[in-house]
């Protein structure tokens, strides 16, 4: 009888291939690659909050005043708008304003007519002295009718920029497009007009501070309360604006 001698996969001189299979398919098995099931790190966060924060900073704020070549001063619409830009620097302005008024154009004299009523009514408006500066400035174009502007440093809060396409939208063997993922641009758009639109752009950041109570009328609700009568309001005769009687 032959005897057999198995040693490190070998049988009596020759490679047992019996002893090859298993490993062989562990090889195989390891190298397998599978492009739609791989796990790929995230090249951008999922929340379009992350992807497009709002973010807080300093802006400016600005109005143009258009001055005629033969005008010296300020038509009525004109007046309201410095009146109103007064107002909101009294409200939000981080700084002073800047007065750019034009030179070397053809409505420059009457330009710097102009400039003396803004400046009243910038004052008139509670805007001191010092808080104004007046510079000069040569418009690109001295043929154009060139305007006073107005501006101040202010608190905004801004998104964006929008319209960024890191990868197509379009099927592709990307993992992006293999992957249930918003695509990059998503969100920005909403963003950047919530950002446009809040009034004080720190209610993005934290609450407001409490205001104080309207005591007078604090004061005839609990009246009301230990007396024990109704402390709601009345309004006496409701039906006095109604235009017509249907449905009653």
């Amino acid at each position: 009888m032959k005897r057999l001698s198995i040693a490190n996969g070998w049988v009596n001189g020759k490679l047992a291939p019996v002893l090859l299979l298993p490993a062989l398919a562990l090889v195989l098995t390891n190298c397998q690659f599978n492009p739609i099931n791989r796990e790929v790190a995230p090249t951008y966060a999922n929340d379009y909050r992350q992807r497009h924060p709002i973010a807080i900073k300093e802006g400016e704020r600005t109005i143009e005043v258009f001055i005629g070549t033969n005008r010296g001063g300020l038509m009525g619409p004109q007046r309201a708008d410095v009146l109103a830009f007064a107002g909101a620097w009294r409200r939000e302005a981080t700084g002073g304003i800047v007065i750019d008024l034009p030179t070397g154009t053809a409505n420059e004299r009457a330009a710097h007519e102009a400039l003396k009523e803004v400046r009243s009514l910038l004052h008139g408006a509670g805007v001191p002295a010092r808080g104004i500066q007046v510079r000069s400035y040569a418009p690109a174009d001295p043929a154009r009718l060139a305007t006073i502007r107005l501006h101040f440093p202010k608190i905004v809060a801004d998104a964006g920029p929008c319209g960024l396409w890191p990868h197509d939208l379009g099927p592709t063997s990307a993992p992006e497009h293999v992957r249930n993922r918003p695509y990059y641009n998503l969100g920005c758009a909403n963003q950047r007009n919530l950002a446009a639109m809040v009034e004080n752009p720190s209610d993005l950041i934290q609450p407001r501070a409490e205001t104080p109570a309207y005591a007078a009328r604090r004061s005839v609700v609990l009246d009301k309360y230990r007396k024990g009568e109704s402390t709601a309001t009345m309004i006496p005769n409701p039906d006095k604006g109604t235009l017509s009687d249907v449905g009653k």
